[in-house]
């Protein structure tokens, strides 16, 4: 655009300056002010005169604005009854915008020259407000003589650096335009503010009572659901993000590489010996065990709903580690051969997410139903968490995993385990209301 207007007032000199100031003012989205710009920087070159420079660009301007404004007062309220429906425009903002140009009216026609938009549409606001002739031909007068000064001041100081110039007085204006959006926007939210105080009360009390009863440790779908939801939405987020580097093989799979290399310099006997022990651990075989010898126990309980949870946590585990690693078939890594006699695909690590869902339901249930002491269950707790992320590490020390896989394994566990526990907890309370 900038390229086009110089050409143009290159050619054309005063005519295409007073064209597009005029059209401008007339309420036409047209680059006036980079006309004018670019006008003084010819004068300054020689090819124009500055005096006639000034003088296009105020007559422009007057004639311009008194156009608009004219369009503005006698088509004003015909174009908001048949047009402002699609601008979400109605009589009654015409009438505010009136008081408004009947308080503040001369400066906003004043200081309106200055900033792009508010240029363009002040006349015809103006017009339709009906502000006094007399008093907008004034101010009008004065702005357009004042900002065809400045700007042409600014264009012939720095004409023979005419790109930065432009570049500089477009981000000015932007920036006077933005500010008076927000002022309006910041009045116009306190006026709403005022009208609706008393609904916003009664709204703010209500959503204070339902963020309550979510955090309500007996509250049917309270803090168990909302923590279950929360930790969700974030093994989720975790999920997707590790997912994302591994496909793309971002920075976190250089760390892989350079992580695995490390500890498989550091190995020794002993170290693969301990960690293979702590790894079987989390084998599907020994999570099978577990899986049948608990169920067996709740259901000799009657535990219906714990036994529903706990099969649905194991088994939707080994689907849900199975499915991805098909989508994602990573392979595994280049020391996986030595401790795998049947090789499959490395992302998520079903060791890591089957310790956590299956360690991690054994820590409810214990929990829950058999140990009622705080710290009691504050260590089982903790001890679940070390074995989870023993099992983890030796995956990493046997090299048949990369950390990514590990952190993968763990993201989409948590996924899975939080969804199971809540599930169950709003079964058991839905049980206790019915």
């Amino acid at each position: 655009m900038q390229g086009t207007v110089s050409g143009l007032v290159a050619s054309y000199g005063y005519v295409v300056l007073f064209f597009l100031v005029g059209l401008e003012s007339l309420g036409l989205p047209l680059p006036g002010e980079t006309a004018l710009v670019t006008a003084a920087a010819f004068a300054a070159l020689g090819h124009l005169s500055i005096y006639g420079v000034v003088a296009t660009a105020v007559a422009a301007a007057i004639l311009g604005d008194n156009g608009g404004y004219w369009i503005g007062r006698t088509g004003g309220i015909t174009l908001v009854r048949r047009y402002g429906r699609f601008l979400h425009l109605n009589e009654a903002h015409l009438e505010r915008a009136r008081h408004f140009f009947a308080r503040h009216g001369p400066p906003t026609v004043f200081i309106g020259r200055f900033i792009a938009l508010l240029r363009t549409w002040t006349a015809v606001l103006a017009g339709a407000a009906r502000m006094p002739y007399g008093r907008f031909m004034l101010y009008n007068a004065l702005g357009a003589v004042c900002w065809a000064g400045v700007v042409s001041a600014l264009g012939y100081v720095f004409g023979r650096n005419l790109p930065r110039l432009e570049h500089y007085m477009g981000q000015a204006s932007l920036a006077g335009a933005l500010l008076v959006a927000l002022v309006v926007g910041l009045v116009l939210g306190w006026r709403w503010f005022e009208r609706n105080r008393t609904r916003l009360v009664t709204r703010t009390e209500h959503l204070r009572m339902f963020a309550a009863a979510r955090f309500a440790r007996g509250e049917y779908l309270g803090l168990h659901l909302t923590i279950g939801l929360a930790a969700s939405l974030a093994g989720l987020w975790l999920f997707a993000a590790v997912t994302e580097d591994v496909i793309h093989h971002d920075p976190l799979t250089q760390f892989d590489l350079t992580l695995l290399d490390w500890l498989h310099a550091h190995a020794t006997p002993t170290g693969y010996a301990v960690f293979n022990a702590i790894s079987a651990l989390g084998s599907p075989v020994t999570l099978t065990i577990l899986a049948l010898a608990v169920g067996l126990v709740l259901a000799a309980r009657r535990e219906w709903i714990l036994l529903g949870g706990w099969l649905a946590a194991f088994a939707g585990g080994g689907l849900l580690d199975g499915v991805l690693k098909l989508v994602i078939r990573r392979p595994r890594p280049p020391y996986a051969d030595a401790f795998l006699q049947h090789v499959s695909w490395s992302f998520p690590s079903g060791h890591a997410m089957g310790s956590l869902i299956g360690y991690g339901m054994l820590a409810y249930v214990l929990v829950l139903l058999w140990i009622h002491r705080r710290s009691a269950q504050i260590i089982v707790v903790l001890g679940a968490a070390l074995l989870i992320v023993a099992i983890g590490l030796s995956r990493l020390y046997l090299g048949v995993h990369y950390f990514s896989d590990v952190v993968g394994g763990y993201a989409a566990g948590v996924l899975w385990l939080s969804a199971c526990i809540s599930g169950v907890e709003v079964a058991r309370r839905w049980r206790r209301t019915a």
